[in-house]
């Protein structure tokens, strides 16, 4: 098993990610971005970062933690 990162201190290094704001965010820029990550040693997992801070860091899920965590909210 692979120790992967649980997050990035930096967002902007994730190459590849289209992050996409929560639909849920109102217009006070208040929200969080997701975005999986289809390339580079990140590949396949999550990242959720701050809208206000896009340059901050990211916090990363597996497929299997990203769809545990979405499914408590429902």
């Amino acid at each position: 098993m692979n120790a992967l990162p649980r997050y990035v201190s930096d967002s902007t290094s994730l190459s590849g990610a289209h992050w996409r704001r929560s639909s849920r965010s109102g217009g006070a820029n208040n929200c969080v971005e997701v975005a999986p990550l289809p390339t580079g040693s990140a590949a396949g997992l999550t990242a959720v970062r701050d809208s206000k801070r896009t340059a901050g860091p990211a916090v990363l899920f597996t497929p299997s933690a990203w769809e545990g965590f979405v499914n408590s909210l429902r």
